[in-house]
């Protein structure tokens, strides 16, 4: 039950306005995936960017188990394995940017895309996490929830990931 497990991969790539440029993100992140990628809206209003409540602004992909393992290889060679302590939340999960696709290992430069970059968030988890959901009513111990040094004691094991400090 303290086996430290990869729960999944949330690629993204925030435009901030609907037209060609999100058409480009939603291709990009299909040609790096092989999967089929969704539009994300915004939440609120903003009037300084013309941005308002439900337009497509943004594009995004989840990848769980076997294929989120696959992908997670490539994209930690894209920032030359190496991850800074500060990008750990308070729940031990990890967020970074590649600021340009074509450093991930095997994704070729496409002139009808342009150059993108791309966020990547990995939430991690342990066998009974479940039970946080709303329909379930438990809570989990805080002897049970990861901490970082777990993780990066994962992500070094598994990916070969050095964690440096800034």
């Amino acid at each position: 039950m303290r086996e430290i497990r990869i729960e999944k991969v949330t690629l993204n790539i925030g435009v901030g306005e609907p037209g060609e440029k999100l058409e480009k993100a939603v291709k990009l992140l299909e040609m790096i995936t092989g999967k089929k990628a969704i539009k994300t809206k915004a939440k609120r209003r903003i009037p300084e960017f013309n941005i308002r409540e439900g337009l497509e602004i943004g594009a995004k992909v989840t990848l769980r188990k076997q294929e989120a393992f696959e992908i997670l290889k490539k994209l930690f060679k894209a920032v030359d394995n190496k991850i800074e302590i500060s990008k750990f939340d308070e729940r031990a999960n990890l967020s970074f940017g590649i600021e340009e696709y074509i450093h991930i290992p095997g994704v070729k430069y496409d002139p009808n895309i342009g150059i993108i970059g791309l966020s990547v968030c990995i939430t991690f988890e342990r066998p009974g996490f479940r039970i946080k959901r709303k329909r379930m009513s438990g809570k989990i111990s805080k002897k049970h929830m990861i901490k970082k040094e777990e993780v990066i004691d994962f992500l070094k094991k598994n990916f070969g990931v050095e964690v440096i400090q800034k």
